[in-house]
């Protein structure tokens, strides 16, 4: 198949499949009629000799083929996007614009409040919305322009993705003033000893953490498990659990919750802690002003 024999404008519906997953959508987000973009999933269709998507009750699902294309047509096209639209400007004091952001509950606690003092003095007009990583299809999301960009441990951003490193971090046990490890250093034995609070972040690279504590003899003794990090300070505030968390979380905790963090008795992995976007707004003004202001606010170097 060559360059020639392939509409351009095709591979943008094809891509757009990929993020609304609805016919309907994708001809309102294109401006066209619904026929027009099922006419062009017919074309599409015998170009590659693939059915490409699939109808079901959620929505119009990829094949296997159409994922095995999705990443190379997504960067393909991001190159173009940014290339065509190198000269456009972005002046923050002026903006109005509204970006959005793929973080955790801890990248909230960690980031917004500096960010967000930041944009009030140099882009006042600027806002700033958030979502969950794991709540969206971040991919997708990130391809169309929902999420301008990510920030974490985020392995699944790859092939069609920039990323930079901001910083890598370790895990700490963190507990309140005056509890029994209140102490410079502690023993595994101590750690095992006490009760704790569990994080179960489903679908962050901290669940590695509790596969390594839990694989320990003796384990540790769980008395409660949250979904987030977010309520972490308030419990171990009023109670005499132990919870392990990132340092720069416990940073941020320790003096509104009046606790405490020493290094962690148990070799955990290190955080690399990775800002991305998509390939599509590598030379975007806008994105590359926020990625900027981030990177220069939170970057070890």
């Amino acid at each position: 198949m060559e360059l020639k024999d392939i509409d351009l404008n095709l591979l943008v519906i094809f891509n757009q499949l990929l993020t609304e997953r609805k016919v309907s959508k994708v001809a309102e987000n294109l401006g066209l009629g619904q026929p027009a973009v099922s006419n062009a999933l017919a074309r599409l269709r015998k170009l590659f000799g693939d059915e490409l998507f699939l109808r079901t009750s959620s929505g119009m699902q990829p094949t296997p083929f159409a994922d095995q294309l999705a990443e190379s047509i997504g960067y393909a096209l991001g190159m173009i996007h940014g290339a065509i639209n190198v000269k456009n400007s972005f002046d923050p004091a002026a903006s109005k614009r509204s970006f959005s952001l793929g973080m955790t509950d801890i990248g909230e606690i960690y980031f917004l409040p500096l960010l967000m003092e930041k944009i009030q003095k140099v882009a006042p007009a600027v806002s700033i919305s958030t979502v969950r990583n794991t709540s969206v299809h971040l991919k997708d999301s990130m391809a169309a322009g929902h999420v301008d960009l990510a920030i974490g441990l985020l392995p699944q951003l790859k092939a069609g993705f920039f990323q930079q490193r901001l910083f890598t971090q370790q895990y700490v046990c963190m507990f309140r003033h005056g509890h029994a490890l209140d102490r410079k250093k502690i023993m595994s034995s101590d750690f095992f000893a006490a009760d704790h609070v569990a994080v179960v972040s489903t679908g962050t690279g901290h669940g590695i953490v509790d596969e390594i504590l839990d694989k320990n003899s003796p384990q540790r003794k769980v008395r409660l498990t949250v979904p987030h990090f977010v309520a972490v300070g308030h419990i171990l505030q009023s109670t005499d659990l132990v919870a392990t968390v990132p340092e720069r979380l416990a940073e941020k905790m320790a003096k509104p919750f009046n606790l405490k963090y020493v290094a962690h008795p148990i070799k955990l992995p290190q955080i690399a802690i990775n800002l991305f976007w998509h390939a599509k707004y590598h030379k975007d003004p806008a994105n590359q002003w926020l990625r900027s202001l981030i990177f220069d606010m939170h970057s070890d170097g």
